[in-house]
């Protein structure tokens, strides 16, 4: 099943619980290894690439079966898509700045996005 941005991730089994991501779509985070910042704007429940970008991209053989979330990188104009366990909470409580900010997003606060409604 694809992943769902600026929305709830389902799975086969129904939405995908809290316990299960870490992260939440809109949420700023910062990657522990890069160190680079950005939003959350997808979560799949587990990884969904291709066997080879996994084995090209992913060279530190992050789980498959935890959380993979797509986020927009500070600063630049690319999307990545990234383990959970490369991840942890922003806390400069600063925005993002990347072109694709506002077709996920309409507002921020306190260190988090909120989705565009569909009707926008």
């Amino acid at each position: 099943m694809p992943h769902r941005l600026c929305g709830p991730t389902r799975t086969e089994h129904g939405q995908m619980s809290e316990q299960q991501a870490r992260f939440s779509v809109g949420q700023v985070v910062h990657h522990r290894k890069f160190g680079y910042r950005g939003v959350i704007v997808g979560v799949d429940p587990e990884y969904r690439g291709t066997e080879e970008w996994y084995r090209i991209m992913a060279r530190s053989q992050p789980p498959r079966d935890k959380p993979w979330y797509h986020v927009l990188v500070h600063d630049a104009s690319h999307r990545t898509y990234v383990a959970e366990r490369h991840l942890e909470p922003d806390s400069s409580g600063e925005q993002i700045d990347h072109p694709d900010l506002g077709r996920f997003f309409d507002t921020f606060e306190r260190g988090f996005y909120r989705c565009r409604s569909k009707r926008q």
